[in-house]
């Protein structure tokens, strides 16, 4: 389940990429927001909306960590699910019991992925990476133990012709009815031409102090947790803070001096 921040105002592709690469992570709070408030998103429909506050730092060499100011828009009934940039038509699921349940849907999303040569030094010379639309599948195993979620993604339009893989894991503990805490795991795999197209460097662009790098595939860990408290059953604050380990494919990449990613969210939801 996805909410979503959509951009507020006008703003340079790198700190756009930079809150792009939250969505999912505050997405986290729409199911949280349904097991404090005793809704079940598939019974009846809703709308979320708020705001919200994204600070994140990206691996390429010299770009700076943006604080971006978003608004939170998300909608959702028993058959689709809008998430600002994603739409996801749910399929029919499968319920064993109570706490032993798969979910399906097929999604298509707009990521605000990419760079221009001016957005940091070590791409001065560099020709721009843009976004893409992206569709995919999705399944997910609700259980006692954890929630497991896979996903695959291809992009269907755009000029990287990606593909990614995502399987993660999360597991929500309640206290006090007010409070909650959802840690997760996840390991994302991603294809060589997404590697290649947002961290290679084509022969007309090696300088040097630039060299030539063709990427590979390769997967990254992240490491996240969300907080979040409950009020009047319509109110919830939340705070997300999470870290990538980059795969050693982008690593290697003469663009990049870091090894991880990291991002901090404060939000504020209303759900009517």
């Amino acid at each position: 389940m996805q909410s979503s921040f959509t951009a507020a105002r006008c703003l340079d592709t790198a700190a756009i990429r930079r809150a792009a690469s939250t969505l999912t992570i505050i997405g986290l709070a729409l199911p949280l927001t349904a097991l404090a408030t005793g809704k079940q998103a598939d019974d009846d429909s809703f709308w979320e909306i708020g705001l919200g506050v994204v600070s994140s730092q990206e691996a390429y060499t010299g770009m700076d960590s943006d604080i971006m100011p978003l608004p939170i828009v998300a909608f959702e009934n028993r058959y689709i699910q809008l998430s600002g940039p994603e739409l996801a038509l749910k399929l029919p699921s499968y319920e064993f019991s109570d706490s032993n349940e798969f979910n399906f849907s097929i999604f298509g999303r707009y990521d605000f992925l990419g760079y221009e040569e001016g957005d940091a030094h070590i791409l001065d010379g560099m020709e721009g990476r843009d976004g893409g639309f992206w569709a995919g599948f999705k399944t997910e195993w609700q259980n006692s133990f954890a929630d497991i979620s896979a996903e695959f993604a291809t992009e269907a339009a755009g000029d990287s012709k990606g593909s990614s893989f995502n399987l993660a894991i999360e597991k929500t503990w309640l206290f006090k009815e007010n409070f909650m805490l959802t840690p997760r795991l996840t390991a994302n795999w991603l294809d060589s031409h997404y590697i290649d197209y947002y961290y290679g460097v084509r022969k007309n662009e090696v300088t040097v102090g630039r060299g030539y790098y063709n990427g590979k595939t390769g997967f990254n860990v992240e490491v996240g947790v969300l907080g979040g408290y409950v009020f009047e059953q319509k109110h919830f604050v939340l705070l997300d803070v999470g870290i990538t380990s980059l795969a050693s494919e982008i690593k290697d990449s003469p663009l990049v001096d870091s090894s991880t990613e990291s991002s901090i969210a404060f939000g504020y939801l209303y759900r009517f």
